[in-house]
């Protein structure tokens, strides 16, 4: 499914009450909402119900990571609560990730797909060294998009810069891009290494932008939403 907008705000926010109120607020200029570990572990998964409620999709960023039985009965919760994403370590296998799909059909009545992680945003080629990866973010990116394609993902996480490698090996997986920050934005990079602008992004074929704080930061939320989403309209 693609929203009638790209851009996911990433609502990292201390409380569901502050989410839902930022979501509110930004709901007209974005197609979705995501929640990380920060609310999943505080709040909790019931604060999924109610951000689908404004009626936007709920991208539930959990990034599953456990033996396969753990991560198929995670997801399949995480399917009831209402997520229409949720998101699984391709580093766990295809066995793991095959689980998590299962599990989050099953939940979702088929309504939701999985979205396989594959090199975190923060990471670059001295991280990955320094754990023992002898291989750059782009080639672990292109198998990694493999194994999601094989393992039946809707879609994969990866940065701006492996984009086009994701678009070669596996055309038919969703690209969601996080480490988004407009040009000239406050933000900066903060702890993000491989990042885009919007516009960047959707040229090298990002199907959807994960996009926090230049927008949950700004002075004035919805006027940065909007900013954003007219760049990337204009692009």
């Amino acid at each position: 499914m693609v929203t009638s907008s790209p851009i996911i705000v990433a609502l990292d926010l201390a409380t569901a009450e502050d989410a839902v109120r930022m979501a509110k607020v930004v709901a007209p200029h974005v197609g979705g909402f995501k929640i990380g570990l920060g609310l999943l572990h505080g709040p909790g998964p019931a604060t999924i119900a109610a951000l689908a409620e404004l009626g936007r999709p709920v991208f539930a960023d959990a990034k599953l990571h456990d033996i396969p039985s753990q991560v198929e009965a995670a997801a399949e919760r995480l399917g009831h609560w209402g997520a229409r994403w949720v998101t699984a370590h391709l580093s766990g296998g295809s066995v793991m990730v095959e689980a998590a799909v299962a599990g989050l059909s099953r939940g979702s009545g088929g309504a939701a797909g999985i979205l396989g992680v594959s090199v975190l945003t923060s990471l670059d080629d001295a991280a990955l060294a320094a754990v023992g990866i002898a291989v750059t973010p782009g080639k672990l990116v292109s198998r990694m998009a493999r194994v999601a394609d094989r393992a039946g993902c809707e879609g994969i996480v990866c940065s701006p810069r492996e984009l086009g490698i994701v678009g070669d090996v596996a055309p038919n997986l969703a690209k969601v891009t996080p480490g988004i920050r407009p040009v000239g934005g406050a933000s900066g990079s903060d702890d993000q290494a491989r990042v885009a602008t919007p516009e960047q992004a959707i040229a090298h074929g990002a199907t959807y932008l994960v996009v926090g704080r230049p927008i949950t930061k700004a002075s004035d939320p919805a006027a940065a939403a909007e900013e954003i989403a007219a760049s990337v309209a204009a692009g």
